[in-house]
């Protein structure tokens, strides 16, 4: 990504050029800034049964940091389980809130380059919607992503992708979703 402080990303231009536009005709908003938005883009990995052995949660933040092009944190149990063995205050898991830029950068890539590159994918669910615009799903495999060099995965990990949308409902969130070239399948 260019460092300029003039640079927008290809999406949020798409975005501006097509999607406002046919979003403010289609919905007949009276001011374009009516129209949802893509707000911001929470990646999420848990590390599962794996919670004692901190090279697994090393490798998830490494993982995640590579994905996103932004620092992880890593999130911390609340309370303890014994049947699953965890103990308060362990790390369970790590997660990155993308917004602006990095939001559409990583949109881009999404939409583009990882999904396709999913076996044996036939789009993603429209019922994902939460109610209030918001879009969630799972990634099985985090390999599907360019930036990940096969040679120095030791473990596959799966992650949660939600979409947070300024939409009121999900009839303007999915409208807006495809205007992003979002593949739902049918």
């Amino acid at each position: 990504m260019p460092s300029t402080e003039n640079y927008i990303p290809r999406l949020q231009k798409h975005y501006v050029e097509k999607c406002l536009p046919e979003l403010v005709k289609t919905f007949g908003y009276e001011n374009t800034m009516e129209a949802p938005r893509i707000d911001k883009v929470v990646l999420n990995m848990g590390i599962g049964s794996n919670v004692t052995d901190s090279k697994k949660i090393n490798s998830a933040f490494e993982a995640l940091k590579v994905i996103s092009g932004q620092k992880p944190i890593k999130t911390i149990s609340k309370k303890a389980i014994a049947g699953f063995k965890l103990r308060e205050g362990l790390p369970i898991g790590v997660k990155v809130t993308l917004r602006k830029q990095k939001m559409y950068e990583f949109i881009d890539r999404l939409v583009n380059i990882a999904l396709p590159r999913v076996r044996d994918f036939r789009g993603l669910n429209v019922k994902s919607f939460d109610g209030n615009g918001n879009y969630a799903f799972g990634i099985k495999e985090h390999l599907i992503f360019p930036e990940i060099n096969y040679e120095e995965v030791t473990d596959v990990w799966g992650m949660d992708v939600i979409i947070s949308t300024t939409a009121n409902n999900d009839e303007e969130s999915l409208a807006l979703l495809r205007g992003f070239n979002f593949p739902f399948g049918d």
